[in-house]
């Protein structure tokens, strides 16, 4: 099973202008209970437009790094 990146959206933070929704190339966030929310998870491409747009920095793109080591 592959993970799925999503992007993190503080909603203590966001003050929900919705500056993030229309600046998402692949539409993959939308309007949910009065804030921003992922709308489709698997549209999402991890550009990270969204956050870069965020005037607050509610929204946040975290990477998992992964070491492998040849044993």
């Amino acid at each position: 099973m592959a993970t799925v990146w999503i992007p993190l959206i503080d909603v203590q933070v966001c003050t929900a202008c919705g500056d993030c929704i229309p600046a998402c190339p692949t539409d993959a966030l939308m309007m949910a209970g009065g804030t921003p929310a992922v709308k489709e998870s698997e549209a999402c491409n991890y550009c990270g437009v969204c956050e870069q747009i965020c005037p607050v920095e509610a929204i946040s793109l975290p990477y998992q790094i992964v070491l492998k080591r040849d044993l």
